[in-house]
């Protein structure tokens, strides 16, 4: 097993047994909840924001190890950000998972998200490691729901 992979499937298991973030934020200014029919992932993002930062984020759901693992990460990766970073980190992840953006040769902000790369080699996976992503976008812009259909 290659190194990446290894990394991989440790973070993974890792992250959805222990996930960050995992809870409710009670005065939440945003709220978005996104569903993947297809592998049964149910999840609620919530998000407070101070003026254009995201000062907490967190989610609440269930799902597989993958999309528990990712919304885990992403909650830590956009905590703090401005809304203009946090736009560039979600565009940037989804354009990862589904092959639009090289992470070795192109410049990019993911960091330890690039574990996540790995999925693009099973493609019914890329709904479940971007479900939490799309439903953190979707708070973000005041829409209150997703789906992966």
């Amino acid at each position: 097993m290659s190194e990446l992979n290894e990394l991989y499937q440790d973070t993974i298991l890792e992250h959805n047994k222990n996930p960050r973030n995992f809870r409710d934020i009670e005065d939440a200014d945003k709220t978005a909840d996104g569903r993947n029919p297809l592998c049964g992932d149910a999840l609620r993002v919530y998000l407070k924001m101070d003026n254009d930062v995201v000062s907490d984020v967190a989610f609440k759901g269930s799902g597989c190890a993958i999309s528990k693992a990712s919304a885990s990460m992403m909650t830590q990766a956009v905590k703090g950000k401005n809304r203009e970073e946090a736009e560039q980190l979600f565009d940037e992840f989804h354009k990862m998972v589904t092959g639009e953006l090289d992470i070795e040769a192109e410049d990019n902000h993911l960091g330890k998200l690039r574990v996540f790369a790995g999925v693009l080699e099973f493609p019914a996976r890329v709904k479940c490691a971007s479900l939490s992503w799309h439903t953190f976008h979707a708070a973000l812009n005041d829409e209150a729901e997703i789906s992966t259909e």
